[in-house]
């Protein structure tokens, strides 16, 4: 399909069902959960585990083939945490696995399929009852992980920086640059005199973001009929 035939009401039911299941269903899953949180198919999130601690205005995106999965399994009582800070996005596959901690700081977001483990979760001798090596993560503010990258135990990923898709971090990422590859390495500084802009930037008005994506809506589906969205699901065309 090239656009979204639902009716406009159709469009913002689904929305309201999806926003139900999340605060009825999930939200009590976690240890916090933050205001804000926008879930698209949250029937495809996994949480299990704890403490798991996501803040405010929350993104995670899930589809029925790429689930997200935000899990806490430790070795040892005491150990295990999920802490993700306010304005992250999570994108379809991602999944967050800490039998030690993970801190994610505020304005990250995960692309695709990102894998974030602070554990071997076997050992290489004893893979039955220890699950390795483990050592915490720490991704400082606005880092962007892209398509498929793993981020391994240990490592820190400074602030600002990029990690390039399917890259695998294996050691610690220094502030404002971009890496690439496995294992991932510094294939460029970010330039300081340009300007970068954060999630939290884009959520500096919340009302006014939620009002001008409503507007959108509207005028993108304006027209759609209940019959011409059946039609497009039944009797598809090259021009849907």
């Amino acid at each position: 399909m090239r656009r979204d035939h639902r009716p406009y009401y159709i469009k913002k039911a689904h929305l309201k069902i999806q926003e139900y299941y999340a605060r009825y269903f999930l939200k009590p899953r976690f240890d916090s959960l933050g205001e804000g949180f926008f879930f698209i198919h949250p029937w495809n999130l996994e949480v299990f585990g704890s403490p798991i601690e996501v803040g405010k205005y929350a993104n995670i995106l899930t589809t029925p083939e790429n689930k997200v999965r935000l899990t806490v399994w430790p070795e040892k009582k005491g150990h295990g945490k999920i802490k993700i800070g306010d304005y992250c996005l999570i994108c379809p596959g991602v999944r967050i696995s800490s039998a030690e901690e993970i801190i994610i700081e505020d304005d990250c977001m995960m692309a695709g399929g990102a894998y974030i483990t602070d554990a071997d979760w076997h050992d290489v001798y004893d893979r039955v009852w220890s699950i390795g090596n483990a050592a915490p993560i720490h991704i400082e503010k606005n880092v962007w992980i892209g398509d498929n990258a793993v981020v391994c135990k240990g490592v820190t990923i400074g602030e600002n920086s990029v990690i390039g898709a399917r890259a695998v971090v294996t050691q610690s990422i220094p502030p404002n640059c971009i890496a690439a590859g496995n294992p991932a390495r510094v294939v460029r500084e970010l330039d300081p005199e340009k300007k970068l802009y954060k999630r939290s930037d884009w959520y500096a008005d919340p009302e006014k973001l939620a009002r001008d994506i409503d507007g959108i809506d509207r005028e993108n589906m304006m027209g759609n009929s209940l019959m011409h969205w059946f039609r497009t699901i039944l009797f598809p065309s090259k021009n849907d």
